[in-house]
């Protein structure tokens, strides 16, 4: 079976890249991403030909791809250029969990994993339950569900992205903005008014600032935050980039697994305070 499918893969982004090691199909990758850091072997065994909105298409046409794996409307443009140049490219759009796994089966089955996929899709969905498990037993003893703002960039402020927010609450928490989760395009899901999100009053904050360093100490000394709870109880976290933002199974593990550890602990925490009250 593992004959089956392209053997020369260009990886736009990382978490196809990261799949295919996984999938014990590295073999078939022929470049990668130059923002790719998951696994970090990658970066030593293969070409980098792309960064996330722009390409080496020459670059790419000499390592001779049977398929180039995109991700998103940002990256049309370089698929465009590629397929007037008759390389065959597929372009996944996946924003929620659900397209997540969807995306990785697919990935699979196009290199003859199927069925592996499938089992490690299985694997990863069992732990996300059991993570809701153990959420409804600590709510069930009287603890609370964590008001969490999760943020994508610091100025201007950008709340989290879809599989993020369905993460975040799966982990046991509730998203400061649901309502702009829903949104794909980063300047969709812009907070012009920072107030807005003192007055949602998050009691955990987040912090993915995609790739620059995430720092609590410059969120605390905002203008007006020092009355956020997450700041007055110093519940200010980073989860590094490539462990949450990027749509694949990075996020789905080491990412959510993160957010459920530092929500778990809130949650002690507050059941502790609230039985001594």
């Amino acid at each position: 079976m593992s004959a089956l499918g392209p053997q020369r893969i260009i990886c736009l982004t990382e978490e196809t890249t990261e799949w295919l090691y996984l999938l014990g199909q590295e073999g078939r990758i022929a470049g990668i991403s130059g923002y790719t850091v998951r696994p970090r072997r990658a970066r030593e065994e293969k070409p980098k030909v792309s960064a996330f909105l722009s390409a080496k298409i020459d670059k790419i046409l000499a390592l001779k791809p049977d398929c180039v794996l995109g991700f998103s409307d940002l990256q049309a443009d370089i698929a465009a250029a590629l397929i007037r140049q008759g390389v065959q490219v597929t372009v996944f759009n996946q924003r929620s969990v659900a397209e997540i796994f969807s995306m990785l089966y697919q990935v699979a089955a196009m290199v003859g994993e199927a069925e592996q996929g499938l089992q490690r899709i299985a694997a990863m969905q069992a732990e996300l339950d059991a993570m809701q498990a153990t959420v409804a037993a600590r709510v069930a003893a009287g603890a609370r569900r964590p008001r969490v703002f999760f943020e994508e960039w610091d100025v201007p402020h950008i709340s989290a992205i879809r599989w993020v927010s369905e993460l975040v609450g799966i982990a046991g928490g509730d998203d400061c903005f649901p309502e702009l989760a829903l949104e794909s395009l980063g300047k969709n899901r812009i907070i012009a008014d920072g107030a807005e999100i003192v007055r949602r009053n998050p009691d955990i904050i987040f912090g993915s600032w995609c790739g620059k360093k995430f720092r609590p100490a410059t969120v605390a000394a905002r203008p007006g935050w020092q009355a956020v709870a997450a700041v007055q109880t110093q519940q200010l976290f980073e989860i590094k980039s490539p462990d949450i933002l990027q749509p694949g199974p990075a996020a789905l593990t080491d990412g959510v697994r993160q957010l459920h550890a530092h929500i778990l602990q809130w949650m002690d925490q507050d059941l502790k305070e609230r039985a001594a009250a």
